[in-house]
């Protein structure tokens, strides 16, 4: 199995493959609240502290500039800390970085393991949370921890609405980015742009609404047939939005036809999990078979909501084994229709 490394990366956002260039550390709006610096010379030095250190219940943006560095540690945005940013002061996303190592199976000290949820190096429960410009990654390495079975090891996990990731990478391996919500039927939106994410087994997975707007989406080789799944949406009946793919680019150094896009996760056998994922007008790669979607245990990927409209590539075929929106159907399933809700939300760039 192919291990990423983590702290050294220079490449692989989604702005590298689409041509752009990344903000300079001095972009991004007003200057920083509070800033935080690995080796003590910021406010803080940690990325916790700075976050317990936010106002509650504040009604305007708290930036938190972080410096760059390597920054370990799970960390938390309660519900009651809203509209906290992250904004990376390097370069690069990959000067900054925020990890932890833990996973589902990982023994917790006070007994018992932490779960797939427990794993998640960074967890968001505050709404208008905002990140840009740095990387999150879960560093567990299942290589080194064979008595681990249960390896779901999250670098993200959002439960929060109207969230924004802006030039942002997700680096893991199973389970990469939890994009949820706070319960079944209640929505939650987010928008990630020029992101880059990598994993290999269900690694963009939840019920949340998620947006990713010219995203680089990484499949990662495990050696295995299949070398795994991208997506593994558990979209509530009730919620006409939930996985939306838009000019983004499917990669992989996994053998050809070897990925599938994406299975329906019933958490808890729930039969109204019916999972949507959309990939629309996108790059997909030879690692995507004619087949691309699978079954998720008895539950069968025609039931789930999977479609693609206009995408292009060697992995870009169109057979019976690969429905496609029509015209009709494509000009409601946008970026603006997928994120504008009841408030007529448009996020902005970070």
């Amino acid at each position: 199995m192919r291990r990423r490394t983590f702290l050294g990366m220079s490449s692989g956002l989604g702005i590298v493959a689409t041509g752009l260039v990344p903000a300079p550390a001095s972009a991004g709006g007003r200057r920083p609240d509070l800033l935080v610096a690995a080796d003590g010379s910021g406010d803080h030095s940690g990325i916790q502290a700075a976050i317990d250190a936010a106002p509650v219940g504040a009604t305007r943006p708290y930036v938190i500039g972080v410096r760059p560095g390597t920054y370990l540690g799970q960390v938390i945005v309660p519900s009651t800390k809203p509209l906290i940013e992250l904004r990376g002061l390097g370069r690069r996303p990959a000067d900054v970085v925020i990890a932890d190592d833990r996973a589902n199976g990982t023994p917790k000290p006070g007994g018992g393991t932490w779960g797939t949820s427990g794993s998640a190096s960074v967890t968001v429960d505050g709404a208008g949370f905002r990140a840009s410009n740095l990387t999150f990654a879960n560093l567990f390495d299942e290589a080194a921890h064979p008595e681990i079975t249960n390896r779901q090891a999250v670098a993200v996990l959002t439960r929060a609405d109207r969230l924004v990731f802006d030039r942002v990478r997700f680096l893991a391996n199973q389970d990469t980015l939890y994009v949820n919500s706070s319960a079944a039927g209640v929505i939650a939106r987010v928008y990630l742009r020029d992101c880059y994410v990598e994993g290999d087994v269900d690694f963009i997975f939840g019920r949340a609404t998620a947006v990713f707007d010219r995203c680089r989406v990484h499949s990662l080789n495990r050696g295995t047939t299949p070398n795994g799944y991208v997506t593994a949406p558990s979209t509530d009946i009730t919620n006409p939005h939930g996985l939306l793919f838009d000019h983004c680019r499917f990669t992989s150094d996994a053998p050809a036809g070897t990925v599938l896009l994406g299975r329906p996760w019933h958490p808890s056998n729930d039969p109204n999990a019916i999972g949507q994922t959309i990939i629309r007008q996108s790059w997909i790669g030879p690692h995507i078979p004619d087949a691309a979607w699978s079954d998720f245990g008895t539950w069968p990927w025609e039931q789930a909501r999977f479609a693609e409209y206009r995408n292009y590539g060697p992995g870009a075929l169109v057979s019976e084994n690969r429905p496609q929106l029509t015209a009709e159907q494509a000009a409601s399933s946008t970026v603006e229709a997928f994120l504008r809700g009841s408030d007529g939300w448009r996020p902005e760039r970070c």
